[in-house]
């Protein structure tokens, strides 16, 4: 009757009552977490803040308030057996395999210092961060005596080729507990994949991000990181939970 085109015509929509709520969540973790894409915050506001809230009205929310979503990364396929490669053992089950490795940083007047980080493959929890000017032979094997005393002994422990791992008196230690060690090929960072992934989760989310003044502070900091990531961070792999959540214990009086 009008004479005007359908596409013209369309209904105004008004925003949810909980749409500004929501919203100053969202750039709130946004604001803490740099790193996280819009996928990761949806399980944080879900499983820490009391929302029930679909990833997608969170994407549009996120699109709105300018914050930035991640490229869609490429599929990568599975790190199948090959000729030449080592033999890759899947976890099957908490303890059956740790990973250790090494990375390098920086205090602010130039000094470097080395940080040994231990995972659990199967749980993707990271067990300790050791952070120290230098790092001996010794060093490694009071970590994992204190681990072990801890948590109990791993059925295997996959790492590189570097000279503290392939030390004799850490594979002859090893050997007397039973624990059975897994070496990569040289130059083959790939088939060591979970642990160079959370190499890559700490460098990205942390080291590349602060100023450490003192090897004391870096300590702290990178404990505190480590912390966030067992109990608080949403892991993909792990259904968007964290690794290992923090238990309450409710305690009921009568």
């Amino acid at each position: 009757m009008l004479e005007q085109a359908r596409a013209t015509q369309r209904r105004i929509l008004s925003p949810s009552s909980d749409e500004k709520q929501l919203t100053d969540d969202i750039i709130s973790l946004a604001t803490r977490y740099g790193r996280y894409g819009y996928r990761r915050i949806t399980a944080m506001l879900n499983n820490e803040h009391g929302w029930r809230v679909n990833h997608k009205r969170v994407a549009r929310i996120w699109r709105k308030e300018g914050l930035k979503v991640p490229k869609k990364q490429p599929k990568r396929g599975r790190l199948w057996l090959n000729d030449g490669s080592c033999i890759r053992l899947r976890p099957e089950h908490r303890d059956h395999v740790w990973s250790y490795d090494f990375m390098i940083d920086h205090t602010a007047e130039g000094r470097t210092f080395k940080i040994l980080n231990i995972i659990d493959e199967y749980t993707r929890e990271c067990l300790a961060i050791l952070v120290a000017r230098k790092i001996r032979n010794q060093d490694v094997i009071d970590l994992l005596f204190q681990l072990f005393i801890l948590r109990g002994i791993p059925e295997h422990i996959r790492s590189d080729n570097g000279p503290e791992f392939t030390a004799k008196a850490i594979r002859k230690w090893l050997m007397r507990l039973g624990v059975k060690t897994l070496f990569i090929e040289p130059g083959s960072p790939w088939e060591n994949g979970y642990i160079e992934s959370f190499n890559g989760k700490l460098r990205d989310e942390l080291l590349d991000r602060e100023v450490f003044t003192t090897l004391e502070e870096a300590r702290v900091l990178i404990e505190q990181w480590r912390r966030e990531y067992n109990q608080v961070r949403p892991h993909s792999a792990l259904g968007y939970r964290p690794p290992a959540p923090e238990a309450v214990l409710t305690v009921i009086t009568s």
